[in-house]
Formats: structure tokens, sequence, C-alpha cells
């Protein structure tokens, strides 16, 4: 799921990092929501706010709105940096080594969020989210060439719409709609499983807290790790 990139990659392989990845993403998101009212990986909803919070005078949440929106930039540069170095070094399981730095991102901050007890503790847990899904979303971007978006769905939703229209009236060519029925099927995943990692993450804070985000990094090494190791032993990506 993570060794290989672009045309190299198959369909499936597309669909399984999508629904892993769009599940801790919906999950960290909506934990995120729960305890302030911002996501962390949704930046229009952010950008909403902070026009909203703006026109009322509340610079408050608009300090903190324009740093989330900071912050996932701020992660997606950091990732594509990492992707373009680790590349340009011939690096093996450079996409993994990103994931892997974004699960130590989210746990340094839950863990500092469990033990430090200080004010604007809920703002800094949620800017340290906001830059790991930032680091997320341009790895999986990066490494499928734009076919796997898992924190937002925005333009994935505008993708399915589209890819109805395909399917219901339009492509005849036979080899133009099984594209067309892959990349509805991937959107659709990636869409039910961000929304079921977000049930999810809503629940699990409602229960243990800030111990819901050691859950998701913890997820996120159980899936970057093996890609790793089976890194050593794949072709390097083009």
């Amino acid at each position: 799921m993570l060794i290989h990139s672009g045309a190299s990659r198959s369909t499936a392989v597309d669909l399984r990092l999508a629904v892993l990845l769009a599940s801790v993403a919906g999950a960290v998101n909506a934990a995120g929501f729960r305890a302030l009212g911002f996501f962390s990986a949704n930046m229009t909803g952010n950008v909403s706010a902070l026009a909203d919070h703006l026109a009322q005078g509340l610079w408050g949440p608009v300090a903190l709105a324009a740093g989330l929106v900071a912050a996932f930039i701020a992660g997606a540069f950091v990732s594509a940096l990492l992707i373009e170095r680790g590349r340009a070094a011939r690096i093996r399981g450079i996409y993994a080594y990103s994931i892997v730095l974004e699960a130590l991102i989210i746990a340094a901050f839950a863990l500092a969020d469990l033990l430090w007890q200080g004010p604007l503790r809920g703002e800094m847990i949620l800017l340290g989210l906001s830059l790991a899904m930032g680091l997320q979303n341009a790895a999986s971007t990066r490494i499928s060439d734009g076919r796997v978006r898992t924190t937002h769905l925005s333009g994935i939703s505008t993708d399915l719409g589209i890819e109805l229209a395909v399917l219901l009236g339009g492509a005849r060519d036979p080899d133009t709609r099984a594209v067309v029925a892959a990349r509805f099927r991937l959107h659709v995943a990636t869409l039910l499983a961000f929304a079921g990692g977000g049930v999810l993450g809503a629940l699990l804070y409602g229960g243990i807290g800030a111990l819901v985000y050691l859950l998701a990094a913890a997820a996120l090494l159980a899936i970057a790790l093996p890609e790793l190791g089976r890194s050593r032993t794949a072709d390097l990506p083009s």
C-alpha cells in the first residue's frame, strides 16, 4: 500500500489504503470536533468558521481557525518535502516513513494533552492533529497520483456525482465505464470509512478522552510498519 506509486498501483491497493487511512482521519477529526468544536482535517469547515468568527469579532476563535489551516498546510509541506527528498535519494518505503511521522506527531501531542494541564491544552492538541492530517493527506495524494484523498470529502463528493452521471447516462465504452466504476467504488468506500471512523472516534472520545488519539497513532503504525518491512524486498518506486 505504501511502497509503489503512480501507475504501478492497483485499484485494490488504492482501495485498501483509502479505507484504512480515511477511517483514522475520520476518527481523529470527529474526536477533535467533540473536544473544541473545530476540525483537524476539514479545512473548508475551518475557513468557514474563521469567516464567521471574524464577522463577529471573536478574535480567539479566529486565531485558532487560522492556526489550524496553517498547521494543515505545514503538514502537507513537510510530507511532500520528505517524499521528494526520499524519492531523490531512492529511499525505500518513503511513503511509509511519512505515515510513521504522522503517527509519532499524533502520539506526542496526545501525550502532551494527557500529561500537561496548562492553558490552551485543547488548542494545542488540535493544532498537532491538523499538522498530522496535512501529512497524511499529502502522502496519500502523492502516492496515488491524486486518486486517494483521505482527510476531507468535498472533492470526493463532487467526484461521486460526476461518476454517477457517467455511469447512468454518459460513457458507453466498456473500458471507460470500468475505470469510472472502479473510481466510484473507491470514493464510496472512502466516504463510508471516514464516516464510520468518525462515529467510532466520537464514541471513544466520549469514553476515554484523549486516549483515542493514541489509538489512532497505534493504528497508523500498524499500517505503516509492515509496509516498511516489505519495502526492503520490493522494487524501488519509480
